[in-house]
């Protein structure tokens, strides 16, 4: 930072407080319980998402393209649910509700990071999915494991990136005034509008973000699925449609899982501050939680390998 500012030809000094306090709901009775229950949420997800690891890594049969991304989308889930759920449980749970200047920095750059790869790897599976319904015959020259697993690799180089990026503009802001962050974790929105300096970079760059992390990845899944509808209405029989759609279920459940909760919030205005936290929070523990049941559920070759590895004729 430092040379950073001697470039500039500027001695500039920023105020940085010490601790930021998240302060969470406000004027509702016994909300610990609401912790106790997103707590439970969290196990169930721990839970779940190795069990989906766990099946995939046994089952050589999955050893495909398709499911390294579901592989990949149980290990966001489990690392972005272990990166938030844990602190938060620890602010509310256990009144430790100052949190030092950089944990509070650091812990914004994994819950982004986290928040944005589940999206990119929702455009994996629907481009996996694009590509097996367009064109069938082409689907394994086209969908390698090299391929998925750099596709991967170039969704976190940039989401890094991208969120490094974020949290470097933060550290460009003075807090004077207060410290009190409306939330229930370190919120990008409710932290540059506590500074007491210009943070027009920081919310200018934070739109960009929601545009590059939700609209961006969310046009090219309905891009997509606006192609395979194409497709398959040139299908002949509607058995064969219908064989075809069935692939795509789960996936779709997943896009409105994810999508539709993160998108009614960014678009309400004058939302009330706790609406908003309890929005956000189930937001953040429910599509880790349910990605792998539906995927458990509605997809067959999981199934079959479950039955599998338990030995269930």
């Amino acid at each position: 930072m430092n040379l950073f500012n001697s470039a500039l030809g500027k001695n500039i000094t920023f105020v940085r407080p010490e601790y930021f306090i998240v302060r969470g709901f406000i004027g509702i009775p016994n909300i610990n319980y609401y912790y106790v229950f997103l707590c439970l949420v969290y196990i169930v997800s721990v839970l779940g998402n190795t069990a989906v690891m766990a099946v995939i890594y046994l089952d050589h049969n999955l050893r495909t393209p398709k499911y390294i991304a579901v592989f990949h989308l149980a290990f966001v889930d489990l690392f972005g649910s272990s990166a938030l759920m844990p602190k938060v449980l620890d602010i509310f749970l256990f009144n430790h509700r100052y949190v030092p200047y950089n944990d509070c920095l650091t812990f914004l750059f994994f819950c982004y990071t986290c928040l944005s790869m589940q999206s990119f790897n929702l455009v994996a599976l629907s481009y996996d999915r694009l590509i097996a319904i367009i064109h069938p015959l082409h689907y394994q020259v086209k969908v390698t494991h090299r391929f998925m697993l750099s596709l991967i690799a170039s969704f976190w180089v940039f989401v890094v990136t991208v969120i490094l990026i974020l949290v470097g503009l933060l550290t460009r802001l003075s807090f004077c005034k207060s410290v009190v962050i409306n939330s229930y974790f370190c919120d990008h929105g409710k932290i540059y509008r506590l500074a007491c300096n210009d943070y027009t970079p920081s919310h200018v760059f934070g739109l960009f973000l929601v545009a590059l992390i939700l609209w961006l990845p969310l046009a090219f899944i309905l891009l997509s699925y606006l192609c395979i509808g194409h497709a398959l209405s040139e299908v002949a029989t509607a058995q064969e449609r219908y064989r075809a759609f069935k692939t795509c279920t789960a996936h779709l459940s997943l896009v409105a899982i994810y999508f539709l909760p993160i998108l009614i919030t960014f678009m309400s205005f004058n939302i009330h501050p706790n609406a908003r936290i309890i929005n956000l929070s189930l937001t953040s523990v429910f599509p880790p939680m349910l990605n792998p049941i539906i995927y458990v559920l509605q997809t067959q070759e999981i199934k079959v390998s479950v039955k599998k590895i338990l030995n269930i004729r």
